[in-house]
C-alpha cells in the first residue's frame, strides 16, 4: 500500500486503540499479558510528510485479568504508578518508507526515567480523515528502574503490541 498521509493534526481514536504488553515469567513457562485502558495522543503531519507527536498510557490502567497482580504492577516494585502516572512515547520523528513501514524516533519515559526508542510501524489504514498504524517492539524494563525479580522469575524484555488510530483533526 503506497499512501500519502494528510497534512496537519491528528488525534488518537481512544475507541480504536490498543496498546498491550507481553512478558515472559516463572523462569520463562509463564507469558502474562495485559492492556491499557485509558491510551491518549496526538500527532501533527508535517508537509514534508514527517510526523511527530506524543502517545500517553495510563499507567493505573494496566489489566492483567488478575486484581492481585496489577496492584502489585502498579507498585514502586514496578510501574509506580502512584509517583509517575504516565507512560509517553514522545515521538520525535515518524517517516513513512518502502509503502507502509514507518520509521519511529522518539524518546519513551517510563517511572520518570526516559531512553531513545527506535521503532518501525505498519501503515495498516489510511484515508483522508483517519491513519491506523500498527507495531511491535520490545523494552528492557530494567533500563527504566523496574528491577523487582523475585527468585529469577522475570527474565528477558517485555513485548509490546500496540494499534493505534488517529483521526485528523485539522
Amino acid at each position: 500500500m503506497t499512501v500519502a498521509v494528510e497534512t496537519g493534526t491528528w488525534q488518537l481514536d481512544t475507541t480504536a486503540t490498543t496498546v498491550a504488553i507481553a512478558h515472559r515469567t516463572i523462569w520463562g513457562l509463564v507469558t502474562v499479558k495485559g492492556a491499557f485502558g485509558s491510551v491518549s495522543g496526538r500527532g501533527e503531519v508535517r508537509a514534508d510528510g514527517s510526523a511527530v507527536g506524543t502517545v500517553t498510557l495510563d499507567a493505573t490502567s494496566l489489566d492483567t485479568g488478575n486484581a492481585k497482580r496489577d496492584t502489585h504492577l502498579r507498585s514502586a516494585d514496578f510501574f509506580d504508578a502512584d509517583q509517575h502516572p504516565d507512560i509517553t512515547l514522545a515521538v520525535r520523528s515518524a517517516e513513512l518508507r518502502d509503502g507502509d513501514t514507518v520509521q519511529v524516533i522518539g524518546q519513551l519515559t517510563v517511572r520518570g526515567i526516559s531512553r531513545p526508542l527506535s521503532l518501525t510501524a505498519r501503515l495498516t489504514g489510511a484515508d483522508a480523515d483517519a491513519l491506523t498504524l500498527d507495531t511491535e517492539f520490545s523494552v528492557d524494563r530494567e533500563q527504566f528502574g523496574i528491577t523487582w525479580n523475585q527468585l529469577g522469575m522475570l527474565r528477558g524484555p517485555a513485548t509490546v503490541t500496540a494499534t493505534l488510530r488517529f483521526t485528523r483533526s485539522s
